[in-house]
């Protein structure tokens, strides 16, 4: 017999003003920190709290297929940021003139300065071959580890730690350098550290190199290209 889940529901409702207005300036003021961060190491519960936050993410199946790898060594950030340098430069090259001198004037120095970092890793076995909401989208378990890596980047804004996600590297590379297994997918690695200033818009925009698009021209109703108050033909 399946478990009654009546008895587990609790009341829901929205949350108060001063509530919600805090959740909302985490998310309009988060940042993808790159060069701000300072040397003062984060204390132990405050990197629990991050890390149960991000276990907090919905996943497809209740999998979690994700793991947290916390690296503070200076040695092995120093082989990862090497790592990151060598595949930057080749990032550089794919861009030519004006755009290839803007990208190497962006200080990624994350890696290096931040006093933390985490690689936060995908499990796609974590479940078994098949998993409940995942039978026709292979991709729903990277997607649910891209929430836990949500869910800790508004905890942290919300704590005044800084997050700066680092994308540009060959995974084979950090996976020799980490141990991590052949068959567990590198998401997303993360540095962290406290900061005490934030660009008030994000970094690239204040830059120059991409702005905010305006939200109206993203929104359709009803299916694609369809605007507030068009027919689909």
């Amino acid at each position: 017999m399946l478990p009654d889940p009546s008895g587990c529901l609790a009341a829901a409702g929205a949350f108060s003003p001063d509530e919600r207005a805090a959740v909302y300036r985490a998310i309009e003021t988060r940042r993808d920190v790159r060069d701000e961060f300072l040397p003062e190491p984060l204390p132990e519960p405050l990197i629990a709290r991050l890390l149960d936050a991000a276990h907090r993410a919905p996943s497809v199946g209740f999998m979690q297929p994700w793991n947290f790898v916390l690296v503070r060594r200076s040695e092995t950030r120093e082989r990862v940021w090497r790592a990151f340098r060598r595949a930057n430069e080749e990032a550089a090259g794919m861009f030519s003139g004006e755009a290839q001198a803007q990208y190497r004037s962006l200080k990624l120095e994350g890696i290096r300065k931040a006093p933390l970092s985490i690689c936060v890793t995908c499990d796609r076995t974590r479940g078994g071959a098949v998993v409940l909401g995942r039978t026709h989208n292979p991709q729903m378990d990277v997607y649910s580890t891209v929430c836990a890596v949500q869910n800790l980047w508004l905890a942290a804004r919300a704590e005044g730690v800084g997050v700066g996600w680092v994308s540009i590297f060959h995974e084979d590379e950090v996976k020799a350098i980490l141990g991590i297994p052949e068959h567990i997918e590198i998401v997303a690695w993360l540095c962290l550290g406290y900061v005490d200033r934030l660009y008030q818009q994000p970094e690239l925009a204040v830059k120059g190199w991409r702005q905010r698009l305006p939200l109206e021209e993203l929104i359709f109703e009803e299916g694609w290209g369809v605007r507030g108050g068009e027919k689909r033909s």
